[in-house]
Formats: C-alpha cells, sequence, structure tokens
C-alpha cells in the first residue's frame, strides 16, 4: 500500500527528532524533544475551546456519546481534562513541576464523572487525563478545556498557556473552537493558535463551531434552520475563513441528550403530548411557566425540570412534535432523531474530513514547532544541520506551500477572480483533503459510496488543464501565476496517486 506524503512528511519529522535527542544529549531540552517524539506516534490532539459557558463540555460528551465532561461549574470545570482511549478506566492527575503523575478516585454519576481531586488546588495541576475505551477517542484524544474570558484571570490564563504559550507549540494539534458571535477575545484566540510553522500555514487545524445552535431564535422550532444560516454567514465571512477552515452549527445539549436518553425520558416527554396544544404552547413561553409548581399538566415540577436540563426548551418542544406526527413512537427512535439533527454529526464528519484525514500533516506540524522552537532558544555546535533540514521540510512540502496559499486567498494577499479563487481554495483542500472534495465530486450524492476512479481522473484533467493555461498566461501578475502553478501541482498530485495501484478509500463531505 502506497504510503501518503502526510505519513512519509511525519517520518521525517520523527527522524529528525531522534536527531536532535541526540544531537542535545545532556541539555535541558531533551524532555521537550522526547515528549515531541512520542507525541508524533499519538492520536491526534484536538481541543474544545472557547468563551465560558460555549458548551464545550455538552459536545465534548455528545462526540464521545457518553456523560463524561461535568457542565457545571465545579473545581473540575477549572481544569484542562484530557479524554483518551484507554485499556481501561482510569483517571490520572499531571500536577506542575517535577511531581509524578498520580491517580485519582473517580466514580460514574448520571450526570458526568465525579472526580476527586483529594484537596488539591486546580491551579496546581497541570492537567487531569481520562482514559476511557472510546472509538471516538481511539482516532483522536479531546481535550477540554476552561473557557476564555473568565472572570477568573488564572483559570482563563491556563487554557492561553495550554493553547498558545509564548515560549512554543501547545498541547493541541488542532482545536474545534465554540462560539456565538465572532468577538475580538474569539479572534484574539484563533490568531495566536495558528502557529507560524509552514510560514503562515492556512488555519487548517482550526474549525468553528456555532454553539448552542438551539438557542437561536429563542428556541423555536426553526432555530437550527436560522443556525445554518448563520454558519453560512460566517463561512463566508473574510475574517472568520482567514482564522478558521469551516464553521459547523451543533446543537450539543440536544446531541448528548440524543445519546444518553432514557425510557423514563421518554414516557415523561409522552405525557405531555397529552395535554392540548394551547395550554403546552403557553407554558413553553418561558422556562418559568414551564418548570412551575402549579403548571397544569399531570407531569409534577420535579419531572419537567429535569427535560429542561436535559433537553432545554427547544429539545423538548422538537420532540414533542415528533412524537406527536407519529415520527418517533420509541425512545430509540427519537433519541436517534435527536443526534441526528442537533449537527454533531455533520461535525464528526468535518473532524474526519478536516482533521483525521490531515493527522500525519498536523502532527509534523506540531513537532517541527517544538524542533524549531529548541533550535532558536538552545543553539548547539551542530544544530545548523538540523535546523536546515527542518527548513527544507517547511518550504519543499506541498502540503505546507498549499496551506500558505490558502491562507493567502483568504488573506487576500493573492487575488484572483471570484470563481478562480473559489475553485483554487476547493482543489487546495480548503473544503477536504480527499480528491472528490478537492475536486467537488459527488457532494448531492450518497457520501458513502466512492466516487469512480475514472470519474475522479476526468476532472482532475480538466483543472489541471486550466489551471496550466492560468500559469501560462503572458500578462498574468506573478503572484498569479505562481498560485496557479501550485494548484495545477495539486492537480498533477490528484493523477498521480490515481496512477498508483494502491487501496484507498475516499470519504466525502
Amino acid at each position: 500500500m502506497t504510503t501518503s506524503p502526510g505519513s512519509t512528511v511525519r517520518r521525517r519529522v520523527a527522524d529528525l527528532l531522534d536527531q536532535a535527542q541526540h544531537r542535545y544529549a545532556g541539555t535541558p531540552a531533551v524532555p521537550l524533544l522526547q515528549a515531541a517524539r512520542e507525541r508524533i506516534d499519538e492520536p491526534l490532539r484536538v481541543a474544545l475551546a472557547g468563551k465560558v459557558k460555549a458548551g464545550k463540555s455538552t459536545l465534548l460528551n455528545a462526540l464521545v456519546g457518553e456523560r463524561l465532561a461535568a457542565t457545571d461549574a465545579g473545581e473540575c470545570t477549572r481544569v484542562i481534562t484530557w479524554y483518551r482511549d484507554g485499556l481501561t478506566y482510569a483517571v490520572i492527575a499531571h500536577d506542575r513541576g517535577n511531581a509524578p503523575p498520580r491517580r485519582l478516585p473517580f466514580r460514574r454519576g448520571e450526570r458526568a464523572l465525579t472526580i476527586d481531586l483529594e484537596g488539591r488546588d486546580p491551579a496546581e495541576i497541570d492537567r487531569v487525563v481520562v482514559e476511557w475505551p472510546s472509538a471516538t477517542l481511539r482516532a483522536m484524544t479531546l481535550i477540554d478545556t476552561p473557557g476564555i474570558g473568565s472572570l477568573s484571570t488564572d483559570v482563563s490564563d491556563r487554557t492561553h498557556a495550554a493553547l498558545t504559550p509564548d515560549d512554543g507549540p501547545g498541547a493541541a494539534d488542532a482545536v474545534c473552537y465554540l462560539m456565538r458571535h465572532l468577538h475580538g477575545a474569539d479572534a484574539r484566540f484563533l490568531e495566536a493558535f495558528r502557529d507560524d510553522v509552514a510560514a503562515q500555514a492556512a488555519p487548517m487545524n482550526a474549525i468553528g463551531v456555532l454553539a448552542r445552535a438551539d438557542e437561536v431564535g429563542a428556541g423555536r422550532l426553526a432555530a437550527l434552520e436560522s443556525a445554518a444560516r448563520i454558519a453560512r454567514r460566517y463561512r463566508n465571512d473574510p475574517q472568520v475563513r482567514r482564522l478558521c477552515q469551516t464553521v459547523v452549527p451543533v446543537a450539543g445539549l440536544l446531541a448528548e441528550t440524543g445519546a444518553t436518553l432514557r425510557e423514563d425520558e421518554f414516557r415523561a416527554l409522552g405525557a405531555l403530548v397529552a395535554v392540548d396544544r394551547a395550554t403546552l404552547q403557553r407554558l413553553l413561553l418561558s422556562v418559568d411557566r414551564f418548570a412551575a409548581d402549579d403548571a397544569p399538566t399531570d407531569l409534577d415540577a420535579g419531572a419537567r425540570r429535569a427535560l429542561l436540563a436535559r433537553l432545554g426548551v427547544f429539545g423538548i418542544r422538537l420532540s414533542l412534535a415528533l412524537i406527536r406526527s407519529g415520527q418517533t413512537t420509541t425512545a430509540a427512535a427519537l433519541a436517534h432523531e435527536l443526534v441526528v439533527r442537533s449537527g454533531v454529526a455533520a461535525l464528526r464528519e468535518t473532524l474526519i474530513t478536516q482533521f483525521a484525514a490531515r493527522a500525519d500533516l498536523l502532527k509534523a506540524r506540531s513537532g517541527l514547532a517544538v524542533l524549531s522552537a529548541v533550535l532558536d532558544r538552545h543553539p548547539q555546535p551542530g544544530s545548523e544541520q538540523l535546523a536546515a533540514a527542518t527548513e527544507e521540510i517547511t518550504t519543499s512540502t506541498h502540503a505546507f506551500a498549499e496551506a500558505r496559499l490558502l491562507n493567502a486567498l483568504r488573506a487576500g494577499t493573492v487575488v484572483l477572480d471570484d470563481d478562480a479563487a473559489a475553485e483554487a481554495e476547493r482543489l487546495l483542500g480548503g473544503f477536504g483533503d480527499d480528491p472528490a472534495s478537492r475536486l467537488g465530486l459527488g457532494e448531492d450524492d450518497d457520501p458513502a459510496t466512492p466516487v469512480a476512479d475514472e470519474l475522479v481522473r476526468e476532472a482532475a484533467g480538466a483543472a489541471l488543464t486550466r489551471w496550466r493555461r492560468r500559469a501560462e498566461h503572458p500578462l498574468a501578475a506573478r503572484a498569479s501565476v505562481e498560485a496557479a502553478a501550485l494548484v495545477a501541482r495539486s492537480c498533477e498530485g490528484i493523477l498521480a496517486d490515481l496512477s498508483r495501484p494502491h487501496d484507498r478509500v475516499r470519504s466525502r463531505h
């Protein structure tokens, strides 16, 4: 089976890190280099970041399909928590300084894991690692972070220190940034997360999530449609496009509850369906009315408050509409429908196409960032060879060149006409790294059905001809010529890949 360009780059970076450890033997830089080398072979690290109460922990639970992360304001939400696949269930604390890792007692509660910090100040803990057998976590480690913009500046500082440190690369290879509106603090964080590896590479390591999409428009039934329109507007916003690849609307609470819906909750919703519609509409005008002790319904106030906590007003309205229409007649059917409508499946697909498919390249970027920082801050005799090799990988890797051009197009420093710019972004992998996504094929078909090689070859050949002509245009500006030549090289890469006999599975979003 032919190796991918990303895996080739990852191996080259791994070899460089091995050489660097030998060169820096006995110096304080060795632990950094050793950790970077180990990181190369680990699953991709994806951080969930955003402002306080953005819904990060809820979204993490939805992605994993289990209620693991605490969503209240407890002390554990002030600690950076890693969730990674494990053979057994364990919680391990890594304190600041040189103290050895220690296991923490925990118990599985109905709402989340309850972790006992054993009286330690959260500020003394660098991170907590939760090891949990999970198919999702097998593909990527998820990092839950405290909210930025917190009134407790030390809490916000922990997230910035972990993901956007001043002295080197952060703990995550990629970030999933949750936002309601793009405020100045959001833009500053995403700017800081964009590292300088590959000479100002494009935001291939960041996607935006329009969080709590079910709360748009006061939780009306059309909330998710409104959220989808807002997300599309963000995707077309030049400032947002410069900072992250795409924006996906997600109702995290809906997804989390759908993944963990219980029979008793379905029965409680069924009891509400029996209430006449006019009365029910009045009750759902506000949280206070619905949760009132004297509400005109046989379902007691405690059960109604529990439904609010699990579904929110929108989730209750949607569930009642689905049950009343006969679309969902069982708890399992309702759970499935809630997950589908939440947008979490689209987010998972985006994580796969934008992050997992580029995992080798993203991890190589992280390794190069560590190596560059060490070489800059701790030069050693003979380290010039390592610096030259690092520079050669950075400048010669076509995927990094694609990322630089993608960034330049989105930032407006390289200008093409609108149609050409849109096609260039797609061909450069801006909307997915697989050949079908780059060529815009099969977007209206079943994503599980591979696109025929002949169709890919024909489309790639046509694109190559167009972009070679652009590169050879005698009156075109130099920047446009260089951009066209690079896009043509991407088309050549697709065709070269098709000519190699190897097993390929092309996913499409």
